[in-house]
C-alpha cells in the first residue's frame, strides 16, 4: 500500500501504533528516575485512589491485567503499606483493596515529581504548541475512553 493509498484508519492506526512506545519511553523513564516502584504499581495505586476500594478483579479489568498479576503488584504494596487488604462486611467471601492514607500521600508525591520532569521537557514548545497540544491530548484521551467504554460494553453483552 503506498502512502497515497492509506486511508485514514490506516493512518490513525500508525500513529497510534507509533505514540504508545513515545509516551511509554518518556514517562516510563520519568517514573524509574523518580521511584522505586514499577509503573504496574503506580497504576494500581493511581486506580485505587480514583475508584476507591477495589476488588482484585476490578483492579484487573481496569487496567486490563490478569488477576494473578495484580495480586503480585497488590502484595507489594501491601507490604510497603500502601494499601490495604479487608473483607466485605455483608459477604467475607470479597476482599476488597484500598489505598491507605500513605498511598495516597506517596502516590501523590510521586506524581508531582514525574509531572515536574514532564513540565521540564514541555518547556522546548512554544505558546502555540502547547495550546495545540493540549487540545489534541485533551481529544484523544476522550476517543480513547469513548472506545475502551465501547469494548467493555460489547464484552458485557457477550458475557
Amino acid at each position: 500500500m503506498t502512502d497515497n493509498s492509506k486511508t485514514s484508519l490506516d493512518i490513525v492506526i500508525e500513529n497510534l501504533i507509533s505514540i504508545h512506545p513515545l509516551l511509554a519511553k518518556n514517562i516510563t523513564r520519568a517514573i524509574r528516575t523518580k521511584t522505586h516502584h514499577t509503573p504496574g504499581e503506580l497504576f494500581v495505586l493511581g486506580t485505587l485512589n480514583h475508584h476507591g476500594k477495589l476488588s482484585m478483579t476490578e483492579i484487573g479489568n481496569h487496567l486490563s491485567l490478569p488477576k494473578p498479576h495484580v495480586t503480585s503488584l497488590v502484595e507489594k504494596l501491601i507490604c510497603e503499606e500502601l494499601v490495604e487488604r479487608f473483607h466485605d462486611t455483608n459477604d467475607r467471601r470479597i476482599i476488597y483493596i484500598q489505598i491507605t492514607e500513605k498511598g495516597i500521600k506517596e502516590f501523590r508525591e510521586i506524581k508531582n515529581e514525574i509531572g515536574q520532569d514532564l513540565r521540564q521537557k514541555l518547556q522546548i514548545l512554544d505558546a502555540e504548541e502547547l495550546k495545540d497540544l493540549s487540545q489534541a491530548s485533551q481529544y484523544l484521551k476522550d476517543i480513547l475512553i469513548k472506545i475502551l467504554q465501547q469494548s467493555l460494553n460489547s464484552n458485557n453483552t457477550n458475557i
